[in-house]
Protein backbone atom coordinates (compact mmCIF):
# COMPACT_ATOMS: atom_id res chain seq x y z
CA UNK A 1 0.00 0.00 0.00
CA UNK A 2 0.99 3.59 -0.65
CA UNK A 3 -0.36 6.85 0.73
CA UNK A 4 0.11 10.08 -1.19
CA UNK A 5 0.15 12.47 1.76
CA UNK A 6 -1.33 15.97 1.78
CA UNK A 7 -1.00 16.88 -1.87
CA UNK A 8 -3.11 19.47 -3.65
CA UNK A 9 -5.49 17.15 -5.54
CA UNK A 10 -6.79 18.16 -8.96
CA UNK A 11 -9.21 15.30 -9.62
CA UNK A 12 -10.47 16.46 -13.08
CA UNK A 13 -14.06 16.18 -11.79
CA UNK A 14 -14.31 19.11 -9.38
CA UNK A 15 -13.04 22.43 -10.65
CA UNK A 16 -11.55 23.51 -7.32
CA UNK A 17 -8.55 21.52 -6.05
CA UNK A 18 -8.37 20.34 -2.45
CA UNK A 19 -5.74 19.06 -0.05
CA UNK A 20 -5.94 15.44 1.00
CA UNK A 21 -4.53 11.94 1.30
CA UNK A 22 -4.90 9.16 -1.26
CA UNK A 23 -4.64 5.49 -0.28
CA UNK A 24 -3.45 3.15 -3.04
CA UNK A 25 -3.78 -0.62 -2.83
CA UNK A 26 -3.25 -3.28 -5.50
CA UNK A 27 -3.01 -0.66 -8.24
CA UNK A 28 -6.30 1.06 -7.39
CA UNK A 29 -7.38 4.20 -5.56
CA UNK A 30 -8.95 2.83 -2.38
CA UNK A 31 -9.66 5.94 -0.34
CA UNK A 32 -9.49 9.72 -0.66
CA UNK A 33 -9.91 11.84 2.45
CA UNK A 34 -8.71 15.12 4.00
CA UNK A 35 -6.61 13.02 6.39
CA UNK A 36 -6.31 9.22 6.40
CA UNK A 37 -5.66 7.43 9.66
CA UNK A 38 -5.69 3.89 10.99
CA UNK A 39 -3.90 0.58 10.61
CA UNK A 40 -3.91 0.51 6.81
CA UNK A 41 -2.28 3.92 6.64
CA UNK A 42 0.25 3.06 9.33
CA UNK A 43 1.35 0.01 7.34
CA UNK A 44 1.55 1.86 4.02
CA UNK A 45 4.52 3.47 2.31
CA UNK A 46 4.01 7.22 2.70
CA UNK A 47 4.98 9.56 -0.12
CA UNK A 48 4.95 13.12 1.16
CA UNK A 49 3.49 15.36 -1.55
CA UNK A 50 2.71 18.35 0.64
CA UNK A 51 3.09 21.55 -1.34
CA UNK A 52 2.90 19.62 -4.60
CA UNK A 53 0.10 19.11 -7.10
CA UNK A 54 -1.47 15.73 -7.82
CA UNK A 55 -3.22 15.18 -11.16
CA UNK A 56 -4.66 12.10 -12.84
CA UNK A 57 -2.38 10.59 -15.46
CA UNK A 58 -2.89 12.34 -18.77
CA UNK A 59 -4.85 10.52 -21.47
CA UNK A 60 -4.43 10.78 -25.27
CA UNK A 61 -7.58 9.91 -27.23
CA UNK A 62 -5.92 9.49 -30.64
CA UNK A 63 -2.34 8.72 -31.61
CA UNK A 64 -0.10 6.14 -33.28
CA UNK A 65 2.32 5.65 -30.38
CA UNK A 66 4.36 2.49 -30.84
CA UNK A 67 3.29 2.07 -34.46
CA UNK A 68 5.78 4.63 -35.75
CA UNK A 69 9.21 4.28 -34.20
CA UNK A 70 11.64 6.96 -33.09
CA UNK A 71 14.54 7.44 -35.55
CA UNK A 72 13.78 4.24 -37.45
CA UNK A 73 12.65 5.49 -40.87
CA UNK A 74 10.14 3.71 -43.07
CA UNK A 75 10.89 0.24 -41.69
CA UNK A 76 9.53 1.21 -38.29
CA UNK A 77 6.23 2.65 -39.54
CA UNK A 78 3.33 0.27 -39.08
CA UNK A 79 0.29 2.51 -38.79
CA UNK A 80 -0.89 2.42 -42.43
CA UNK A 81 -1.35 -0.66 -44.59
CA UNK A 82 -0.47 0.61 -48.06
CA UNK A 83 -1.57 -2.44 -50.06
CA UNK A 84 -5.30 -2.23 -49.34
CA UNK A 85 -7.62 0.67 -48.52
CA UNK A 86 -9.98 -1.59 -46.55
CA UNK A 87 -8.29 -3.37 -43.64
CA UNK A 88 -10.75 -3.47 -40.70
CA UNK A 89 -9.31 -6.85 -39.64
CA UNK A 90 -6.05 -5.26 -38.48
CA UNK A 91 -5.49 -4.90 -34.74
CA UNK A 92 -3.17 -2.34 -33.15
CA UNK A 93 -1.77 -4.78 -30.60
CA UNK A 94 -0.08 -6.79 -33.35
CA UNK A 95 2.11 -3.85 -34.39
CA UNK A 96 2.92 -1.83 -31.27
CA UNK A 97 6.53 -1.80 -30.05
CA UNK A 98 6.61 -0.91 -26.33
CA UNK A 99 10.42 -0.79 -26.39
CA UNK A 100 10.37 2.29 -28.60
CA UNK A 101 11.84 5.36 -26.80
CA UNK A 102 8.64 7.35 -27.37
CA UNK A 103 6.96 5.42 -24.55
CA UNK A 104 9.52 6.59 -22.01
CA UNK A 105 9.22 10.15 -23.34
CA UNK A 106 5.44 10.05 -22.92
CA UNK A 107 5.67 8.59 -19.43
CA UNK A 108 8.16 11.19 -18.21
CA UNK A 109 5.68 13.90 -19.25
CA UNK A 110 2.83 12.26 -17.34
CA UNK A 111 0.99 10.71 -20.28
CA UNK A 112 -0.01 7.37 -18.76
CA UNK A 113 -2.76 6.08 -21.09
CA UNK A 114 -3.23 6.42 -24.84
CA UNK A 115 -5.53 5.19 -27.57
CA UNK A 116 -3.24 4.15 -30.37
CA UNK A 117 -3.85 2.31 -33.59
CA UNK A 118 -3.62 1.94 -37.36
CA UNK A 119 -5.00 3.89 -40.24
CA UNK A 120 -4.87 7.52 -41.25
CA UNK A 121 -4.84 6.71 -44.94
CA UNK A 122 -7.12 3.67 -45.13
CA UNK A 123 -10.86 4.02 -45.63
CA UNK A 124 -11.00 1.41 -42.88
CA UNK A 125 -7.75 0.96 -41.00
CA UNK A 126 -8.40 -1.45 -38.13
CA UNK A 127 -9.03 -1.33 -34.39
CA UNK A 128 -7.48 1.06 -31.88
CA UNK A 129 -6.39 -0.14 -28.44
CA UNK A 130 -6.20 1.73 -25.13
CA UNK A 131 -2.93 1.01 -23.32
CA UNK A 132 -0.80 2.24 -20.47
CA UNK A 133 2.53 3.76 -21.49
CA UNK A 134 4.48 1.73 -18.91
CA UNK A 135 5.46 -1.83 -19.74
CA UNK A 136 7.60 -4.14 -21.83
CA UNK A 137 4.92 -6.40 -23.28
CA UNK A 138 1.80 -5.07 -24.97
CA UNK A 139 -0.39 -7.85 -23.54
CA UNK A 140 0.29 -6.52 -20.02
CA UNK A 141 -0.36 -2.87 -20.93
CA UNK A 142 -3.89 -3.15 -22.30
CA UNK A 143 -6.68 -1.15 -20.69
CA UNK A 144 -9.21 -2.08 -23.39
CA UNK A 145 -8.21 -4.15 -26.40
CA UNK A 146 -10.67 -2.67 -28.90
CA UNK A 147 -11.88 0.88 -28.38
CA UNK A 148 -12.85 1.90 -31.91
CA UNK A 149 -12.71 1.05 -35.61
CA UNK A 150 -10.57 3.58 -37.44
CA UNK A 151 -11.87 5.07 -40.67
CA UNK A 152 -10.62 8.03 -42.68
CA UNK A 153 -12.17 10.69 -44.88
CA UNK A 154 -10.73 13.50 -46.98
CA UNK A 155 -7.31 13.90 -48.53
CA UNK A 156 -5.49 10.92 -47.04
CA UNK A 157 -7.46 8.05 -48.64
CA UNK A 158 -7.59 9.94 -51.93
CA UNK A 159 -3.87 10.60 -52.03
CA UNK A 160 -2.64 7.24 -50.77
CA UNK A 161 -4.88 5.02 -52.92
CA UNK A 162 -5.47 7.13 -56.03
CA UNK A 163 -3.50 4.66 -58.16
CA UNK A 164 -5.33 1.67 -56.69
CA UNK A 165 -9.01 2.08 -55.96
CA UNK A 166 -9.85 5.41 -54.29
CA UNK A 167 -9.55 8.83 -55.89
CA UNK A 168 -12.49 10.91 -54.62
CA UNK A 169 -14.45 11.69 -51.48
CA UNK A 170 -17.46 10.03 -53.07
CA UNK A 171 -15.50 6.81 -53.51
CA UNK A 172 -14.36 6.87 -49.88
CA UNK A 173 -17.93 7.21 -48.63
CA UNK A 174 -19.15 4.58 -51.08
CA UNK A 175 -16.50 2.05 -50.03
CA UNK A 176 -17.40 2.51 -46.38
CA UNK A 177 -21.10 2.05 -47.09
CA UNK A 178 -20.42 -1.06 -49.18
CA UNK A 179 -18.49 -2.61 -46.29
CA UNK A 180 -21.32 -1.82 -43.88
CA UNK A 181 -23.90 -3.29 -46.28
CA UNK A 182 -21.83 -6.43 -46.81
CA UNK A 183 -21.41 -6.80 -43.07
CA UNK A 184 -25.13 -6.49 -42.45
CA UNK A 185 -25.83 -9.13 -45.10
CA UNK A 186 -23.11 -11.38 -43.66
CA UNK A 187 -24.60 -11.04 -40.18
CA UNK A 188 -28.12 -11.84 -41.35
CA UNK A 189 -27.00 -14.93 -43.25
CA UNK A 190 -24.92 -16.15 -40.32
CA UNK A 191 -27.80 -15.67 -37.89
CA UNK A 192 -30.26 -17.39 -40.26
CA UNK A 193 -27.95 -20.38 -40.58
CA UNK A 194 -27.95 -20.93 -36.83
CA UNK A 195 -26.05 -24.09 -35.93
CA UNK A 196 -26.03 -25.36 -39.51
CA UNK A 197 -22.41 -24.82 -40.58
CA UNK A 198 -23.18 -25.75 -44.18
CA UNK A 199 -25.55 -22.77 -44.54
CA UNK A 200 -23.21 -20.21 -43.07
CA UNK A 201 -21.46 -17.77 -45.42
CA UNK A 202 -17.74 -18.30 -46.05
CA UNK A 203 -15.61 -16.83 -43.29
CA UNK A 204 -14.56 -13.24 -44.07
CA UNK A 205 -12.13 -11.63 -41.59
CA UNK A 206 -12.95 -8.11 -42.79
CA UNK A 207 -16.68 -8.54 -42.25
CA UNK A 208 -16.15 -10.32 -38.94
CA UNK A 209 -14.17 -7.30 -37.75
CA UNK A 210 -17.01 -4.96 -38.74
CA UNK A 211 -19.75 -6.85 -36.90
CA UNK A 212 -19.10 -5.06 -33.54
CA UNK A 213 -19.50 -1.73 -35.37
CA UNK A 214 -22.97 -2.61 -36.67
CA UNK A 215 -23.95 -4.06 -33.30
CA UNK A 216 -23.09 -0.77 -31.60
CA UNK A 217 -20.26 -2.31 -29.59
CA UNK A 218 -17.47 -0.41 -31.34
CA UNK A 219 -17.72 3.16 -32.69
CA UNK A 220 -16.20 4.37 -35.90
CA UNK A 221 -13.19 6.57 -35.12
CA UNK A 222 -13.41 9.00 -38.01
CA UNK A 223 -10.32 10.83 -39.25
CA UNK A 224 -12.02 13.99 -40.53
CA UNK A 225 -10.55 17.48 -40.82
CA UNK A 226 -12.75 19.32 -43.29
CA UNK A 227 -16.35 20.30 -42.51
CA UNK A 228 -17.85 18.37 -45.42
CA UNK A 229 -15.95 15.23 -44.39
CA UNK A 230 -17.17 15.62 -40.81
CA UNK A 231 -20.76 15.80 -42.01
CA UNK A 232 -20.25 12.78 -44.28
CA UNK A 233 -19.05 10.77 -41.30
CA UNK A 234 -22.12 11.85 -39.32
CA UNK A 235 -24.44 11.08 -42.24
CA UNK A 236 -23.13 7.53 -42.54
CA UNK A 237 -23.25 6.97 -38.78
CA UNK A 238 -26.89 7.98 -38.76
CA UNK A 239 -27.75 5.88 -41.80
CA UNK A 240 -26.47 2.74 -40.10
CA UNK A 241 -27.27 3.76 -36.50
CA UNK A 242 -23.70 3.19 -35.38
CA UNK A 243 -21.40 4.92 -32.92
CA UNK A 244 -19.00 7.65 -33.99
CA UNK A 245 -16.22 9.86 -32.68
CA UNK A 246 -14.82 12.71 -34.77
CA UNK A 247 -11.04 12.89 -34.59
CA UNK A 248 -8.97 15.91 -35.70
CA UNK A 249 -12.02 18.13 -36.36
CA UNK A 250 -9.88 20.92 -37.81
CA UNK A 251 -12.88 22.81 -39.24
CA UNK A 252 -14.79 22.39 -36.00
CA UNK A 253 -14.94 26.11 -35.20
CA UNK A 254 -16.78 26.69 -38.49
CA UNK A 255 -19.57 24.29 -37.54
CA UNK A 256 -19.47 24.34 -33.74
CA UNK A 257 -23.19 24.79 -33.15
CA UNK A 258 -24.08 21.98 -35.55
CA UNK A 259 -21.57 19.63 -33.89
CA UNK A 260 -22.89 20.47 -30.42
CA UNK A 261 -26.42 19.65 -31.59
CA UNK A 262 -25.27 16.32 -33.04
CA UNK A 263 -23.60 15.30 -29.78
CA UNK A 264 -20.70 13.22 -31.09
CA UNK A 265 -17.41 13.45 -29.13
CA UNK A 266 -14.70 15.46 -30.88
CA UNK A 267 -10.92 15.23 -30.54
CA UNK A 268 -9.03 18.33 -31.71
CA UNK A 269 -5.50 18.24 -33.09
CA UNK A 270 -2.72 18.04 -34.00
CA UNK A 271 -2.43 21.82 -34.00
CA UNK A 272 1.30 22.53 -33.86
CA UNK A 273 3.15 23.34 -37.05
CA UNK A 274 2.53 24.36 -40.62
CA UNK A 275 -0.69 23.60 -42.48
CA UNK A 276 0.87 21.05 -44.81
CA UNK A 277 -2.25 20.26 -46.83
CA UNK A 278 -5.47 21.96 -47.91
CA UNK A 279 -7.75 20.51 -45.25
CA UNK A 280 -5.53 21.88 -42.45
CA UNK A 281 -5.85 25.52 -43.51
CA UNK A 282 -8.23 26.35 -40.64
CA UNK A 283 -6.29 24.67 -37.85
CA UNK A 284 -6.04 26.85 -34.76
CA UNK A 285 -5.48 26.53 -31.03
CA UNK A 286 -8.78 28.42 -30.64
CA UNK A 287 -10.80 25.48 -32.02
CA UNK A 288 -10.94 23.37 -28.84
CA UNK A 289 -12.20 26.29 -26.77
CA UNK A 290 -14.81 27.28 -29.34
CA UNK A 291 -16.15 23.73 -29.51
CA UNK A 292 -16.21 23.44 -25.73
CA UNK A 293 -18.05 26.75 -25.36
CA UNK A 294 -20.62 25.52 -27.88
CA UNK A 295 -21.30 22.47 -25.71
CA UNK A 296 -19.24 19.72 -27.38
CA UNK A 297 -17.40 16.95 -25.53
CA UNK A 298 -13.84 17.95 -26.40
CA UNK A 299 -10.53 16.12 -26.21
CA UNK A 300 -7.16 17.52 -27.24
CA UNK A 301 -4.78 15.23 -29.13
CA UNK A 302 -1.24 15.20 -30.47
CA UNK A 303 -1.76 12.49 -33.11
CA UNK A 304 1.77 11.46 -32.19
CA UNK A 305 4.19 11.18 -33.86
CA UNK A 306 2.82 14.25 -35.70
CA UNK A 307 3.37 16.07 -32.41
CA UNK A 308 5.57 14.26 -29.93
CA UNK A 309 3.48 12.52 -27.27
CA UNK A 310 5.14 14.32 -24.36
CA UNK A 311 3.72 17.66 -25.55
CA UNK A 312 0.10 16.68 -24.89
CA UNK A 313 -0.20 18.94 -21.79
CA UNK A 314 1.52 21.76 -23.66
CA UNK A 315 -1.11 21.49 -26.42
CA UNK A 316 -3.79 21.88 -23.75
CA UNK A 317 -1.91 24.86 -22.35
CA UNK A 318 -1.84 26.53 -25.77
CA UNK A 319 -5.60 25.99 -26.06
CA UNK A 320 -5.93 27.90 -22.76
CA UNK A 321 -3.71 30.67 -24.09
CA UNK A 322 -6.10 30.95 -27.04
CA UNK A 323 -9.26 31.19 -24.97
CA UNK A 324 -10.19 27.75 -23.61
CA UNK A 325 -11.27 27.50 -19.99
CA UNK A 326 -8.30 26.08 -18.02
CA UNK A 327 -10.33 23.42 -16.20
CA UNK A 328 -11.96 22.28 -19.45
CA UNK A 329 -8.51 22.07 -21.05
CA UNK A 330 -7.34 19.84 -18.20
CA UNK A 331 -10.42 17.65 -18.70
CA UNK A 332 -9.64 17.50 -22.43
CA UNK A 333 -6.48 15.50 -21.66
CA UNK A 334 -7.92 13.53 -18.73
CA UNK A 335 -11.55 12.54 -18.18
CA UNK A 336 -12.95 13.76 -21.52
CA UNK A 337 -10.22 11.91 -23.39
CA UNK A 338 -11.01 8.79 -21.35
CA UNK A 339 -14.70 9.14 -22.24
CA UNK A 340 -13.82 9.58 -25.90
CA UNK A 341 -12.23 6.12 -25.94
CA UNK A 342 -14.59 4.44 -23.49
CA UNK A 343 -12.21 3.86 -20.58
CA UNK A 344 -13.51 6.46 -18.12
CA UNK A 345 -14.29 3.69 -15.63
CA UNK A 346 -10.54 3.08 -15.27
CA UNK A 347 -8.63 6.29 -15.98
CA UNK A 348 -8.94 10.04 -16.50
CA UNK A 349 -9.80 11.25 -13.01
CA UNK A 350 -8.84 10.80 -9.36
CA UNK A 351 -11.75 8.84 -7.92
CA UNK A 352 -12.04 5.85 -5.63
CA UNK A 353 -11.84 2.42 -7.36
CA UNK A 354 -10.10 3.82 -10.44
CA UNK A 355 -6.57 2.94 -11.55
CA UNK A 356 -3.90 4.64 -9.44
CA UNK A 357 -2.32 6.69 -12.25
CA UNK A 358 -0.97 10.06 -11.10
CA UNK A 359 1.20 12.94 -12.22
CA UNK A 360 2.81 14.91 -9.41
CA UNK A 361 4.04 18.37 -10.36
CA UNK A 362 5.36 21.59 -8.84
CA UNK A 363 2.59 23.64 -10.46
CA UNK A 364 0.07 23.82 -13.30
CA UNK A 365 1.13 21.21 -15.91
CA UNK A 366 -0.45 23.27 -18.70
CA UNK A 367 2.23 25.92 -18.16
CA UNK A 368 5.49 25.19 -19.94
CA UNK A 369 7.89 25.80 -17.05
CA UNK A 370 6.07 23.46 -14.65
CA UNK A 371 8.10 20.38 -13.74
CA UNK A 372 6.81 16.82 -13.52
CA UNK A 373 8.27 15.43 -10.29
CA UNK A 374 6.85 11.91 -10.22
CA UNK A 375 4.57 9.64 -12.25
CA UNK A 376 2.72 6.62 -10.89
CA UNK A 377 1.06 3.98 -13.04
CA UNK A 378 -1.18 1.32 -11.52
CA UNK A 379 0.00 2.35 -8.07
CA UNK A 380 3.69 1.96 -8.80
CA UNK A 381 6.23 4.75 -9.10
CA UNK A 382 7.15 4.71 -12.79
CA UNK A 383 9.19 7.91 -12.99
CA UNK A 384 10.93 10.07 -10.38
CA UNK A 385 12.39 13.30 -11.71
CA UNK A 386 13.09 15.25 -8.52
Amino acid sequence: MIVLKQGMIHDAIHEEPYTGDILIHEGKIKKIAPVLEGKAVNEAQVIDVAGKHVYPGFVEAHCHLGLDGYAVGFEGRDYNEATDSLTPQLSAIDGINPQDPTFEMALRAGVTCVATGPGSANVLGGTFVAIKTKGKRIDDMIVREKVAMKCAFGENPKRCYQDKDNCSRMTTASKLRIMLEKTRDYMEKTEAAGENILKRPAYDPKLEAMIPVLRGELPLKAHAHQANDIFTAIRIAKEYEIGLTIDHCTDGALIAEELAAEGYPVAVGPTFGHAGKVELKNKSFETAGILDAAGCQVSIITDSPVIQQQYLPLCAGLAVKHGMDPFKALQAITIQAARHIGVEDRVGSIEEDKDADFVITDGDPLISDTKVLMVLVDGEVAVTLE
